[in-house]
């Protein structure tokens, strides 16, 4: 996509390199307080590890988080950070990354400060393609205010706050992200920490919005909300690792796949060999493709007929918001000359109350 505006300016760059940076400089002395066993630490993990890979100062680096389990993240991480208010990280990272386009600026947000509270500020963040990197972190539930139920909670769920069972329809959250027209757009768990290494990898390389959801276990309000895909005897017949230019299989034996039936107009979960099935009937899967259509598709998957994807879904370059921003102000100093603040504010029209 061509950018509309006639003025280039430079792409911002990551600011200075660093050099021979660990994963320890990037975890803080702060304690790590959550609870024994939750799925944030392997979050946690992934970013440390990741971070020192990119070869970009510590100063460069600004972690963003709201209210929630997730929102401590900052604590946990040597670099700039900010703890804001209850679903407004993705609006103040907004601001940092348009005024300080050379800063990396990460998001960390939970399905309840995300969607709920924070669900307008996401989705216009994604669509206006900033280049934040936003971690969603998905428990299914409330952690931090003790177990109530979110806006990803099953239909049906029996939470501290519906004890006779949910009545709310759930968000789909990578149908969100999508629907919004998110540039990159990822799902990972945190009980594949190899997996997530390279997602999150993914992710910091992408050049604006890139948002990555994490299904990750909360222990003490609702623990196993995503055993098939985690347990060791279950989760290869559950999980879809998806992988650009490669057919869509699943199964312990990759003997089972994903094609399109034109009769219903829908995907078909099917298995090779059956019914005369072979190889080349399977979807190959294009995290490229221009149009969101087949990342909609798969971001709608999911038991009980079909595994979860896990994986990259879609990931296509547009301009990002804060290199428009820039073109767009040089443009207009270019026909108007520096700015003055105290010549607007007594610009045009005024009046005088005595």
């Amino acid at each position: 996509m061509t950018s509309p505006f006639a003025i280039s300016v430079p792409a911002p760059t990551a600011g200075p390199k660093a050099t021979a940076l660990t994963r320890k400089d990037f975890e803080s002395d702060q304690s790590v307080r959550w609870c024994p066993g939750c799925g944030d630490y392997a979050i946690l993990a992934q970013v440390h590890k990741t971070l020192p890979l990119l070869g970009i100062a510590r100063e460069n680096f600004v972690f963003v988080s709201g209210i929630g389990c997730s929102s401590r993240f900052p604590y946990y991480l040597n670099t700039y950070g900010i703890h804001g208010i209850h679903g407004r990280a993705p609006a103040i990272a907004s601001g940092l990354k348009i005024s300080r386009p050379e800063l990396e600026v990460w998001v960390a947000t939970g399905d309840g400060d995300g969607l709920s509270i924070g669900g307008n500020h996401l989705i216009h963040a994604l669509r206006r393609n900033i280049g934040l990197k936003i971690i969603l972190f998905n428990n299914r539930i409330y952690g931090l205010t003790k177990g109530q139920f979110s806006p990803t909670s099953l239909l049906g769920q029996k939470t501290k706050s519906t004890p006779f069972g949910n009545i709310d329809s759930p968000f789909n959250v990578l149908s969100v992200a999508l629907g919004a027209e998110a540039s990159f757009v990822a799902r990972a768990i945190d009980a594949e920490p190899k997996h997530m290494a390279e997602t999150v990898l993914r992710v910091a390389k992408h050049r604006g919005a890139a948002f990555l959801e994490v299904f990750q276990n909360c222990v003490v309000f609702n623990d196993g909300a995503f055993g098939e895909l985690s347990e060791r005897e279950t989760r290869a017949e559950h999980q879809l690792l998806l992988e650009h230019g490669k057919p869509m299989l699943f199964g312990k034996e990759k003997n089972k796949g994903i094609r399109w039936d034109a009769r219903t107009f829908a995907p078909q979960a099917v298995e090779l060999g059956k019914d005369g099935v072979s190889l080349a009937d399977i979807l190959i899967h294009d995290e490229h493709a221009e149009s969101p259509a087949l990342a909609f598709m798969l971001s709608r998957m999911g038991p009980p007929g079909f595994p979860t994807p896990l994986g990259v879904f879609r990931a296509v370059e547009r301009p990002t918001y804060e290199q428009m921003a820039q073109e767009l102000e040089a443009k207009a100093i270019a026909k108007l000359g520096e700015g003055s603040l105290e010549r607007m504010l007594y610009s045009g029209e005024s009046w005088v109350i005595p």
